[in-house]
């Protein structure tokens, strides 16, 4: 029989577990959902503050009643911040827990608190300045959300107005200790099977922890171990609040074993480029890679195809050697335009002002060039770059000549917390004016990015912005890579097309 072992996030009881267990248990297993003390489970016996341990103590407390002669297996299952408790008991009974299963959670590392994993900085800047200075912040707590601000640790998708307001009601004030004290880790619970759950409301796919893996993150090439599984939720970041059935269906596939696994960084050669063409040579400067048209001829227009992220910054190859990325400039120079690619430091999602200092300072040495018609230039984001747009949206330079980005986040994800007013391209669209924008869409988007380019869509429609959208019914995020078929190829064609038109007219 599977026992599992059930750990809420900040601010939250045993009672969110409330329809999963009930599911679980009519399953045929046993459910034992951990009330951690201060939130549902009262104070620790010796009086002391709430930190980190108290929690990892609340968990073994729960591990060590459970297991038995029996041969029960016991799975714990850890959600938000609960994995950090979670991790921390079975870092200490490595041999008494048959798996561990990341709930939509991020991957806690050694001497890291639980604050690095707060995405939104100022969340995490009202947590130091209610430590006032203490180190773990004693006896301090960090109040919870208000009903409507949930979604900034986490997307509420899926979760049902009576829901919200019974989390709302139930929630717990936060005791700092708690994310302000470092877990720490011996490495025991390396050798427990895992499997991580991810909740697509809020952004996150397997394809992104794949690309992550092969971006060489040594952080993460343990996910590549055949014991490690990963499954995907339509669902926001609460799914045991707003899909409880099919949270019971998954935690029971992971604690068999089953679901997906990752590729090692490496096995699989990138494909090249869905598209032939030439293998224009190219010359490189810095951070910048340019690719001239083979004809002699008088300046060009030019085209910066810019990377997405976060990419990590031992990466390699760097982004502008990608196959995607030099086989749009390579087919930019076929087409007599300057193909453009670069390097920007897009490591983190607190890097876009950075990431918007280097794509300026390309953009000027580019347009500095002889060989380029510094009148006619446009800009190609992808992916993750997608909040580098509002720069150029809501101020076009007379320059820029269109404006293009395939399978972009177009506003902040659930899980990135609040990124600052310049990287909103929903609010920057309105000043755009007549500047054309292609918007590649692919059909089969994660729910959390797909979210997004509805919600610019809306805007740019509500301004009147001259948007020409080519979807892509069949295709993924990253479609030229990943879907390499005669559809993936015909939008290439017609984004080139319409950007060319633009640039060339």
């Amino acid at each position: 029989m599977t026992v599992f072992i059930l750990v809420s996030g900040v601010f939250t009881g045993p009672h969110v577990w409330d329809d999963t267990a009930s599911r679980l248990t009519a399953a045929g297993a046993e459910v034992r959902a951990v009330a951690l003390s201060g939130l549902g489970g009262g104070h620790p016996a010796d009086g002391g503050d709430i930190d980190l341990e108290t929690h990892i103590a609340d968990v073994l407390r729960v591990v060590d009643r459970t297991v038995g002669p029996d041969g029960r297996e016991v799975v714990l299952v850890g959600h938000d911040y609960g994995i950090h408790p979670v991790l921390g008991a079975a870092d200490r009974r490595a041999g008494s827990v048959a798996r561990v299963v990341y709930l939509d959670s991020g991957l806690p590392q050694d001497g890291v608190p639980a604050l690095a994993a707060v995405a939104d900085q100022g969340m995490r800047e009202e947590v130091l300045r209610l430590a006032g200075g203490g180190a773990h912040g004693a006896g301090a707590a960090l109040p919870p959300p208000a009903r409507d601000a949930w979604h900034l640790w986490g997307s509420t998708a899926g979760i049902p107005d009576a829901a919200l307001d019974r989390l709302t009601a139930l929630a717990s004030p936060q005791p700092l200790g708690t994310l302000l004290l470092p877990l720490e880790l011996t490495g025991a619970a390396a050798s427990v099977p895992m499997a991580g759950v991810l909740c697509t409301g809020g952004g996150a796919s397997i394809a992104m922890v794949q690309a992550r893996v092969d971006f060489g993150e040594p952080a993460l090439q343990a996910l590549t171990d055949p014991r490690v599984t990963f499954f995907e939720l339509p669902t926001g970041h609460w799914p045991m609040l707003s899909d409880p059935d099919a949270l019971a269906v998954t935690l029971l596939r992971a604690a068999a074993g089953k679901g997906h696994r990752l590729t090692p960084a490496g096995a699989v050669r990138p494909e090249p480029f869905l598209l032939d063409v030439p293998e224009l040579p190219r010359e490189r400067t810095g951070t910048i890679d340019l690719y001239l048209p083979p004809s002699a001829g008088g300046p060009r227009p030019a085209l910066l195809f810019v990377h997405g992220g976060p990419v990590p910054p031992d990466a390699r190859p760097t982004p502008r050697d990608w196959p995607v990325l030099t086989g749009y400039a390579r087919y930019a120079a076929d087409h007599g335009v300057v193909g453009v690619t670069l390097d920007h430091r897009l490591h983190a999602v607190t890097d876009y002002a950075v990431a918007a200092d280097d794509l300026a300072d390309a953009v000027e040495r580019v347009r500095a060039d002889p060989r380029v018609d510094a009148d006619r230039v446009a800009l190609w984001f992808f992916s993750g770059a997608g909040p580098l747009t509002a720069d150029w949206l809501g101020k076009p330079p007379p320059w820029l000549r269109c404006l293009a980005a395939d399978y972009p986040v177009m506003a902040p994800l659930p899980s990135w917390g609040r990124l600052a007013d310049r990287f909103q391209p929903v609010d920057a669209v309105a000043h755009a004016g007549s500047l054309p924008l292609v918007l590649v869409r692919a059909g089969l988007e994660s729910d959390g990015i797909a979210a997004t380019v509805e919600r610019f869509l809306g805007a740019a429609r509500a301004c009147g912005a001259a948007v020409e959208v080519i979807d892509v019914p069949n295709g993924h995020h990253s479609f030229e890579t990943v879907d390499r078929t005669d559809e993936s190829r015909e939008a290439v064609h017609r984004a080139m097309g319409a950007v060319l038109r633009h640039l060339t007219a």
